[in-house]
């Protein structure tokens, strides 16, 4: 796909993403969608108690239209034939069932989160159990679409090896998208940290994609980029919005979908390695407190607070040096991920 196209569908991501805010931010101030800040988080972040929620419509709307917009330029410059008509609808029909996955997950799990918070005034939102069975039921559908369009491999890239688990392969992948899809979800704490992160790794996707030549994902993964970045015109600190749970599950599952789609296993990981090792840091947390308080009949934290920037909050980083460094971070292992193909 040419970089013309790619280039003009993140900028009109970008654009409408960054306009949208003029009418949406003062419409959920409006109809009073605001975050409740839980009891146990930094008490600065009280300041934010209000702030409105599903900003992250902002991104979605852009990298919908951006995606559009630019399949439509490109399928208008490609002549097709009989060798490729195949390959352009099984591309295309690839990239239709990424982009619904992600906004179904995010519609379904991310926006009934986000109106339970906000007409009922709590932080919690659905319940474990009910997250969890939309959670199954979309995952298994998303495997089986790809099943369908001709994907049966069985084998996981590992970069340097592959290895076949044969029927294990999808309860294993249905797992693997359901944690990625929440990390992402958990990396949504402090302003601009998630949409920065997603900024870098959906670049680093975009060329991946490029390589692996599955160029309709590509496309896909630099709107998502844009609308992130005329998002962060909005959610910077101080953040005038939040993307809540329906950007954030949106910005999940397109980042795991692709990365499935596209048999990223192990490089999805080295992509998505901020996201990974954030959700990572609750785990350990949770698993050491529950260790330590069956040991010593007293709860013990190896951080200060879980997700990790939380920790590094208490630290007294800054959000402006949290979302730096993450992102620094994430972009280097992003290169290692892409020497890995290049070189």
């Amino acid at each position: 796909m040419s970089s013309w196209i790619l280039l003009c569908a993140a900028l009109t991501a970008l654009v409408i993403a960054g306009l949208f805010g003029f009418w949406l931010i003062p419409f959920l101030r409006k109809i009073h969608f605001g975050q409740t800040i839980l009891e146990e988080g930094p008490a600065w972040h009280k300041s934010k108690q209000g702030t409105p929620i599903m900003g992250g419509f902002l991104f979605i709307a852009g990298s919908l239209i951006g995606t559009l917009v630019g399949y439509i330029a490109w399928r208008m410059t490609v002549a097709t034939d009989f060798n490729t008509a195949d390959e352009i609808r099984t591309g295309g029909l690839r990239l239709l069932a990424v982009v619904l996955f992600s906004l179904l997950y995010s519609g379904a799990c991310g926006f009934t989160d986000d109106y339970i918070k906000a007409v009922k005034k709590q932080n919690l939102g659905l319940k474990p159990k009910q997250k969890i069975a939309f959670q199954v039921v979309f995952c298994a559908a998303f495997l089986a679409i790809l099943y369908l369009l001709g994907d049966h491999d069985t084998t996981l890239d590992l970069i340097f090896v592959k290895l076949n688990i044969g029927i294990f392969y999808y309860p294993v992948m249905m797992l693997f998208l359901i944690y990625v899809i929440n990390v992402v979800n958990l990396t949504d704490g402090i302003d601009g940290l998630c949409g920065s992160v997603t900024v870098v790794s959906m670049l680093v996707l975009t060329i991946l994609c490029a390589v692996l030549s599955f160029k309709e994902l590509s496309l896909y993964a630099i709107t998502i980029a844009g609308g992130c970045i005329g998002f962060l015109f909005w959610n910077f600190h101080p953040a005038k919005c939040f993307m809540g749970d329906t950007g954030s599950m949106y910005l999940g599952g397109a980042f795991a979908a692709i990365g499935v789609a596209c048999r990223m296993h192990l490089l999805l990981v080295l992509v998505g390695i901020v996201y990974i090792l954030d959700g990572l840091s609750v785990v350990i947390q949770v698993l050491y407190f529950k260790y330590t308080k069956k040991k010593y009949g007293e709860g013990r934290r190896i951080f200060k607070m879980s997700p990790i920037h939380h920790h590094f909050e208490l630290c007294k980083w800054s959000e402006y040096k949290i979302v730096l460094v993450f992102s620094l971070f994430g972009l280097a292992f992003g290169g290692i991920a892409l020497a890995t193909q290049l070189l």
